[in-house]
């Protein structure tokens, strides 16, 4: 490799990198900048202090925890159909480590978490990768039909909050009927077929189009594997935590329980959709899109910025606080285990 590039090579890398780690950081602050520019931190202090309790946040965390587990078994059952077994343990450890780093590197988790296992199971990369992209698919798929759904049964609150919005409705009407935007994404579509189908001999395009049908293999044994129907439950188990979880915390504060008095559990399943779609944002650890579709949500409900604001970021630190925990739990006990492992290889070779 000639010195030019070498060079090339590595502003190639230093670019990928930036724009993988420096634009969900430059996101994350944007928006918390957007939010909390005219925000009251005394009030929102005030109200944590003296008007929640904090048992109902304590069993909301506790109730994330059991969505972690099911969703190590729902994977588990996608890696056995692929010919990978690792023990549960291990696997519940990798889910806790996909979002602890994701904390600090978003997205890179989700890497980290098909390195672990493959390593330690000796299994193909591809192969766990293509059932992690499964994995994150059915997560999707499943948080779209939950926003069809939400968006039918709470049509009436959604549409008296634009009626009395008309900034936001006209924003809203403009984008959806945007022909830029559907010719957007129609080229897009038909440029991926295009892709995908085309013949080459070009090294790149090849290694792509085979990467994208290693995924799709990996998406597509959902459907011919063993134990669909406790895959099915376990996806129920693993959304029906997370909206658990936020309908308890609701109670944390008396202002959000007599939102869920009031409107029923709609308010709730509202507020949980909306900052489900915000995670799709690249930020590290939903910080800034999640504080930002919660207050939205609260503020169709007529919960002003600090109220809601307060619950957003409790709930949103207390949830990170887990998750550095969980994180910590998982490199001690990875540690633990190598070392074990070492000190078992060394006595067998004595």
């Amino acid at each position: 490799m000639t010195e030019t590039s070498h060079n090339t090579h590595n502003q190639g890398g230093w670019l990928t990198g930036l724009l993988k780690f420096g634009v969900p950081v430059v996101i994350s602050v944007g928006l918390c900048w957007l939010l909390f520019r005219d925000f009251d931190f005394r009030e929102m202090w005030r109200l944590i202090r003296t008007e929640c309790h904090f048992g109902w946040i304590g069993l909301g965390l506790a109730i994330s925890i059991g969505s972690h587990i099911f969703r190590a078994m729902r994977w588990q059952i996608q890696l056995r159909a692929l010919g990978v077994n690792p023990p549960l343990f291990y696997l519940v450890l990798s889910i806790f480590g996909t979002y602890a780093v994701n904390l600090v590197f978003p997205r890179l988790g989700e890497v980290w978490r098909t390195g672990y296992i493959a390593e330690r199971q000796h299994a193909p990369f591809t192969t766990v990768f293509g059932s992690m992209v499964a994995d994150r698919l059915a997560d999707t798929v499943t948080v779209a039909l939950l926003t069809i759904f939400t968006f039918i049964v709470a049509s009436g609150s959604l549409l008296s909050y634009l009626a009395q919005n008309q900034a936001v409705y006209e924003s809203l009407r403009s984008l959806v009927l945007s022909p830029w935007l559907w010719g957007a994404i129609v080229a897009a579509v038909a440029f991926c077929w295009w892709f995908l189908r085309r013949k080459t001999g070009n090294r790149l395009v090849v290694k792509i189009q085979k990467a994208v049908k290693e995924l799709w293999q990996g998406f597509a044994v959902i459907v011919s594997m063993p134990g669909k129907g406790r895959w099915l439950l376990l996806t129920v188990g693993v959304w029906g935590c997370y909206f658990l979880q936020m309908y308890v915390q609701f109670f944390a504060f008396g202002f959000t329980a007599d939102v869920a008095a009031q409107y029923g559990v709609t308010a709730v399943l509202v507020t949980f959709v909306l900052s489900s779609i915000s995670m799709g944002v690249p930020s590290n650890g939903g910080i800034g899109p999640w504080q930002w579709a919660v207050i939205f949500a609260l503020g169709i409900y007529g919960l002003d910025g600090a109220r809601a604001g307060a619950f957003a970021n409790l709930v949103l630190g207390c949830n990170t606080l887990l998750l550095i925990a969980l994180g910590l739990f998982t490199f001690a006990a990875i540690a633990l285990n190598k070392r074990s492992i070492t000190k078992q290889t060394q006595h067998k070779t004595n």
